[in-house]
Parts: structure tokens; sequence; C-alpha cells
């Protein structure tokens, strides 16, 4: 079957019109002639894969990954680096304009960040063949089967140009130890040292862990250490155990930001670094206000409002985010914050009016946004200004149609490419309460 790709959906999917039917085409781009097969049938649309490219798009490329089409990690490798933002920015405008029915009075330029390299922090899952090959690699799309990885471009050089040696260590542990279950590792970058974190059901071989160390850091010339995280125990390290600390650096504000494996961080750290800045410069807190971070994990943002001398008060889900917050705080010399734990997902009036009186308010809740605290919000606690950091346009847009009825002006949205070659957009609204 041919179709003619008009636009691309959410998920990054071409989408197109096949006898009045809208049908969703992985791998297809817009402007682009498609022979398509038919993979699922619904009643109101279909799925298809893109079986040939008869008419290109002028922005289709070459995707640089090898495992590209097999590995369900990215989804817009086959696009221009440019193109891809592009896209992304149309779909952000249309989700705003078709779900909340809202739009911002001005867009801000797109942030572009790197193509490549970005991604700091990882999990890879661990497959052990009837063989005993022990197999280490991302999920296929739209299914449970691992496809082995031997290189990832998205990650850092270090960390892509290393995977052989971390399935080497994986392959020499099951031999050893064929009873321990392992089943995924978690790989952070931190600006001084690389920590791989293996989840397995039993305690690791010291040896064979610290003689991988050694290895990866001879390898790649950067510092690693290898940890553990035995059934649902923290993670530990086990070789090297005294290391550097894993932390990311905010310069613009003068911050160093300590984090564990398993702590929620950015993925993309020096985007990270742009999108801090672009919030903080949109609220623009004053010393004399009381400025609330909902959602704050590691103070992230409430590190760098505390900056300019503002009263803030982070409030966070997790308590064990909490405190790594709390400690964040303390280590950058900062009093003038306090820390809670709440669940922001159970907000009520009757909470808004217990928190008192905000000048400002800076959101950056999970995908699931941030609906029970917009819909509570009442007078006389409105805050003047509220920027909302988002990582699902599809809830922004919800959300941003709530404060809307409330009398907010949506005065400017930008998206920031923190994923690049996937689907995923990040971006940052800024709302004013008007008169």
């Amino acid at each position: 079957m041919q179709t003619t790709i008009h636009s691309l959906d959410y998920e990054a999917r071409g989408v197109a019109r096949v006898g009045g039917k809208t049908v969703f085409v992985q791998g297809a781009l817009p402007l682009e002639t498609v022979r398509i097969r038919i993979t699922q049938e619904k009643a109101s649309f279909a799925l298809a894969d893109t079986e040939a490219v008869i008419e290109a798009s002028p922005f289709r490329v070459q995707a640089a990954c090898a495992h590209y089409g097999e590995c369900g990690g990215c989804a817009l490798q086959h696009a221009d680096f440019a193109a891809q933002v592009a896209y992304k920015q149309r779909v952000f405008e249309e989700q705003l304009q078709r779900i909340g029915k809202v739009q911002p009075t001005v867009y801000l330029p797109p942030i572009y960040g790197n193509a490549w390299g970005y991604r700091s922090r990882t999990r890879l899952s661990v497959h052990i063949t009837r063989e005993g090959e022990v197999r280490l690699g991302y999920q296929a799309k739209h299914s449970h089967r691992i496809v082995p990885v031997s290189q990832c471009p998205v990650l850092p050089p270090h960390v892509s140009g290393s995977l052989h040696l971390i399935r080497e260590m994986l392959q020499q542990i099951h031999d050893q130890m064929p009873k321990n279950r392992l089943t995924a590792v978690d790989i952070c970058a931190g600006e001084a040292i690389t920590a791989c974190s293996i989840q397995c059901s039993r305690p690791l071989p010291e040896p064979i862990a610290r003689q991988t160390a050694e290895r990866l850091q001879q390898h790649s010339g950067t510092a690693w250490q290898i940890g553990q995280q035995c059934q649902k125990q923290p993670a530990q390290a086990i070789a090297p155990k005294s290391a550097p600390e894993l932390y990311y650096t905010l310069p613009e504000f003068n911050l160093h930001m300590p984090f564990r494996v398993g702590d929620f961080t950015q993925i993309n750290l020096p985007m990270n670094a742009q999108m801090v800045a672009r919030a903080v410069r949109l609220l623009d807190p004053q010393p004399h206000e009381r400025i609330v971070d909902l959602f704050c994990g590691l103070g992230n943002f409430t590190l760098p409002l505390a900056r300019s001398g503002a009263r803030i008060i982070g409030i966070e889900g997790a308590d064990s985010l909490t405190r790594r917050a709390q400690a964040n705080a303390r280590r950058n010399g900062l009093d003038n914050i306090e820390f809670s734990t709440a669940d922001l997902f159970d907000t009520q009036p009757d909470t808004v009016a217990q928190w008192g009186h905000f000048d400002k308010m800076l959101l950056d809740p999970p995908r699931a946004g941030a609906l029970a605290v917009v819909q509570s919000l009442h007078a006389p606690y409105l805050p003047e200004r509220i920027v909302y950091v988002s990582c699902n346009p599809a809830t922004l847009a919800r959300d941003a149609a709530v404060l809307v009825g409330k009398g907010y002006a949506f005065r400017a949205a930008g998206i920031l490419n923190l994923f690049p070659h996937t689907a995923h957009i990040e971006a940052v609204a800024w709302f004013e309460r008007q008169a």
C-alpha cells in the first residue's frame, strides 16, 4: 500500500490518511511517499511500518547507530538533527492548541543542544541465553525482547566504547555464579567519575569488579566505580570502595550537585544547565520574595533559585530525595531554603491554604503533570507568576488550560531538545496572574 505522510505525531510516527482512516506509520517523515504494511487495524485508526521510501524527505538522513530500527531507544535518527527540533516544535504547538485550546503570547526559541554523546545516565537490560551467553542491551520497540548493543552513540564516548568490557564482566560473573540473577546495569556519568551498578540477586565477586574497574579506566582514560544493587537494597560500591562522589555542576549559579546511583537527575546535564537558566530567568526571583518549588527532587531548581536571596520552599514526594536536597543545600552553603515531603498528587485547596501565600511558583512534575496542584490553587493564595517545566506536552496543555481558566496569562513557552533522536519533548512555560 502506498501513501503520503503529512505530519508526525507525538511518538514521532508519520501520519497519513488512507481510505478516510488515520494511519500512524513507523519510520516515515512528513512529505514522504512511502509503501507501508499495516501491522494493526483498529476501528478509527491503523498502525503501519514503512516497507520502502518511494519519495524521500529532503530531511531524511542515514541513521548513525547500527542498532537503529531494532532498538527501542531512538525514534528519529532517520531525520536531520535540525529537522527533529522543528518536528518537535510543531508537535508541541499542536498539542497545546488541540488539548488545552491555549497558546502562549510568545514561543521562545528552541534550545538544540548536542546531537550525540549527551546521555549521562542509562539502564541496560541483561539477558542470559539458554547456552549461558550474557547479552547486554536495550528493549526492542514494543517488546520485552533485548536487543544486544555493542555501542550507543547517544551515550558519552567513554561509556559507549566500554560496553563490551561491561558485558565481559557480566559474563565472568555468570560463569562463576550461574545462580546469581543479573537483570540490569545502571550507568551514571558524573563530572569526576562514572558509576556502573549491577542489579543482581546475590553479592558480586569483588576481584572481578576490581579488575573491571581497572580495565575500564585504562581503556577509557576515565575513572570508574563498579557497584551492585542486590534485591531491593540501595546501590553499594564494590570497587573501588572509596572514590570521588558522583556530581554535576551548575556553573552559572556556582553550584556543586552531588547525587547517587538511583537518584533522579536529568540525563542530559549540559542541557539541564540551560533549562535551569531559562526557568530561573523566567521566574525572575527577587530577594524579598517567598517562592515554592514543587516536585523539587534533589534541588535542581531550588538551589539556583535560592542564589537570588529569595526565601525558597522545596516540596518533594519522595522522602529520600528531600533528604538529598537538604544535604545539597548544606553542601552549597544555602540557608534560605526549607524542604518538606508531601504527596503533591493529592494536593487539595486546604493544602494550598496551609502552605500560605507564595509570590511565585515553579512546577517540575513528572509526565503525569501537576493537575491536582493547579486545580487546587485559589485566592488569596494565587502566586503572581508560575513557571512550569514539563516533560509531557499533553499534560502541560491540560494544566495550562486550568491556569488560564483561573485568570493567568500564558506569556511564553519554549522547547528544549533534552533527548535528541527520540520523540521526547521538554518545555518551559511562563504564566502571569492578570489583575
